[in-house]
Parts: C-alpha cells; sequence; structure tokens
C-alpha cells in the first residue's frame, strides 16, 4: 500500500470541484484536489521515489512499486510557460515524502487569472484501489490525501 501525503497546505475539495473536465471527470485517474493557502510555498513529493515527469506547473513522482502520482499546480498554467514556478528538483532525481520539488506563489497564479486549485493523482489506478480518500476539510503539507491498495 502507498500513502498519498498532501503536497501543499490549504482545503481539499476533492476532484469533482476542479475546474477542469480532465481532472473533474477523473480522465487522467482517481484521487482529489487541494485549493492552496494564497502565499508563498513549496509544494512537496506526496510519496518516496523518483521523479518521472518535470514542468514547472506539474510533476510525478513513482514509487518502489511502480505507482505514478501526479501533483498539477494549478489547472491550465501550463499557459504560464513556468512563469512563477522555480523547479528545486531534476526529473530522474530520487525524492523523499516531503521533500520540496517546486517553489511556486498559488495568490500569483490566481493574479494571473489562472485557478490555483492543484489535483493530486493516483496515475493508471481504478477508484477502487483507494482507500481513505479525504474530499474536503483543512489540510497541511504532509496530511494523508489517500491510502493506494
Amino acid at each position: 500500500m502507498t500513502t498519498v501525503s498532501s503536497p501543499l497546505a490549504g482545503r481539499v475539495i476533492g476532484l469533482d470541484a476542479v475546474p477542469d473536465p480532465v481532472f473533474s471527470g477523473a480522465m487522467v485517474g482517481p484521487g482529489t484536489a487541494i485549493d492552496p493557502l494564497r502565499e508563498p510555498s513549496d509544494a512537496l513529493s506526496p510519496v518516496d521515489g523518483v521523479i518521472v515527469s518535470l514542468h514547472p506547473h506539474a510533476f510525478v513522482v513513482v514509487d518502489d512499486e511502480g505507482r505514478g502520482i501526479l501533483t498539477h499546480l494549478g489547472v491550465d498554467t501550463v499557459q504560464l510557460n513556468g512563469e512563477g514556478f522555480e523547479l528545486l528538483v531534476g526529473k530522474g532525481d530520487s525524492v523523499s515524502r516531503g521533500q520540496a520539488v517546486v517553489r511556486w506563489n498559488p495568490a500569483s497564479i490566481e493574479e494571473a487569472g489562472k485557478s490555483p486549485v492543484c489535483p493530486v493523482i493516483a496515475l493508471e489506478a481504478t477508484a477502487e484501489a483507494l482507500s481513505e480518500l479525504v474530499h474536503n476539510g483543512d489540510v497541511v503539507a504532509g496530511d494523508t490525501l489517500f491510502n493506494w491498495k
């Protein structure tokens, strides 16, 4: 089982509240989403693993069991071309749960006209594979969002 931790502090809102049909429809995979605090912060790795995909606005960490977890920093933030994001690790790096991966400021993302809501997705998983999935409530970075059985 893989425990997936929150990469950010904020309010969990669930995937169905993400203002993007690909995420809200769980087309990428099941998971949940966080409406982050509007302050500069580091997005943390939700699991121990290896960074297999790294963009300023999104990253995927694959754990020892080969499970990929996507953290997407905001919606449509790819359109910002990396502005407002600072990469703190490199693709192929091993990371520990809670290690800073990307520095960003959700308030500046919102000021740029984008939603700062952050989906956290279990890639290539089924909804039935997730347990103890958090759909609402306040979280701090490092709190458990779900378990992947």
